[in-house]
């Protein structure tokens, strides 16, 4: 196993391959890890997800994944959650009834509002705008847009977890960072160049 390649977690709702492609594309390598027991040979990790919040975090329970990735977290592994990913960071959801998450930022996952005119979810291009700096934005403008599709939006506790936001229907937290962890609402891998640079700065941060 090459020593600094990035782990990405299977536990069976990620979109991997597009993930591992996007990798690859920016000159790094990757494992597709679903074996919790081997994330401790990385200090990268990423944390993808398509689809249910409760059916996410039911699996990664049952596979003792989500205890790997805390351990890891707490010795001070970068680990990044993509989408889906980036909500099971946070303290619950409500998306198919109350569910906990990993409760690793104080943060709460809900829906958009019913707004009219407003179509959920919200799919497709949109700006994203820094709140703050960190060493991952490096490369990136203020601004640039990324891919979305998700109709559940992050909702910060702690204003100095945001790392940036976007506009729909509200001002949604579409980043989130602290320490050693960092999430994305939207899907870098198909955000064409800007998720693309994202992703080679993630993998350049020095563990």
């Amino acid at each position: 196993m090459p020593l600094g390649a990035v782990a990405i977690v299977d536990y069976g709702m990620g979109n991997l391959r597009s993930v591992e492609n996007a990798i690859t594309h920016v000159g790094f390598s990757s494992d597709i890890v679903s074996i919790p027991e081997k994330l401790i040979h990385y200090n990268k990790i990423i944390l993808p997800g398509v689809g249910g919040f409760g059916q996410a975090i039911k699996s990664l329970k049952a596979s003792g994944m989500s205890e790997s990735l805390t351990e890891r977290k707490n010795n001070g592994a970068q680990i990044l959650g993509i989408c889906l990913g980036m909500q099971l960071m946070c303290k619950s959801s409500e998306e198919d009834g109350l569910h906990q998450g990993l409760s690793w930022f104080d943060a709460k996952v809900k829906r958009f509002p019913d707004l009219k005119g407003l179509h959920i979810p919200h799919m497709g291009w949109n700006s994203v705008k820094f709140e703050k700096n960190d060493a991952i934005l490096k490369n990136l403008e203020s601004g640039e847009d990324a891919y979305f599709v998700h109709s559940y939006h992050v909702a910060c506790n702690n204003s100095n977890d945001k790392l940036a936001v976007t506009e729909y229907g509200l001002e949604f937290t579409s980043m989130i960072q602290r320490d050693n962890l960092i999430g994305v609402q939207f899907h870098p891998e198909k955000s064409q160049d800007f998720g693309l640079r994202l992703i080679k700065s993630y993998l350049e941060l020095s563990c």
